[in-house]
């Protein structure tokens, strides 16, 4: 597992779906690992969403949660990796944890 070292925050000048949440840079694979679910308990209670074409991860956090900066819930509890993956070609069914039971470790 990936410790999160040397934290930092990237500021932007715009609304990002990024902004507040911690990174570090991987020198192994040379990319940003962002510390986004690492510490939610993945024993919550869940509801089965049936994915559509229009399905993205912004928009299933404003339909269940009302706020579209949850979408790194979902992303966490399908083991999404990307976060602009096309739902439907890729997930027939996503787990959409209940807001009010997410606990962390």
């Amino acid at each position: 597992m990936d410790t999160l070292n040397n934290k930092r925050f990237e500021s932007y000048t715009y609304p990002c779906r990024y902004s507040n949440i911690p990174f570090y840079y991987d020198t192994l694979c040379e990319r940003d690992v962002y510390a986004i679910g690492k510490q939610l308990s993945k024993d919550t209670q869940y509801i089965s969403h049936k994915v559509e074409p229009k399905d993205n991860l912004d928009y299933l956090a404003l339909k269940y949660y009302g706020n579209p900066t949850y979408w790194w819930v979902i992303a966490y509890f399908n083991d999404i990796q990307d976060s602009f993956v096309k739902l439907n070609k890729k997930y027939t069914i996503l787990k959409i944890p209940a807001i009010a039971s997410i606990e962390f470790k």
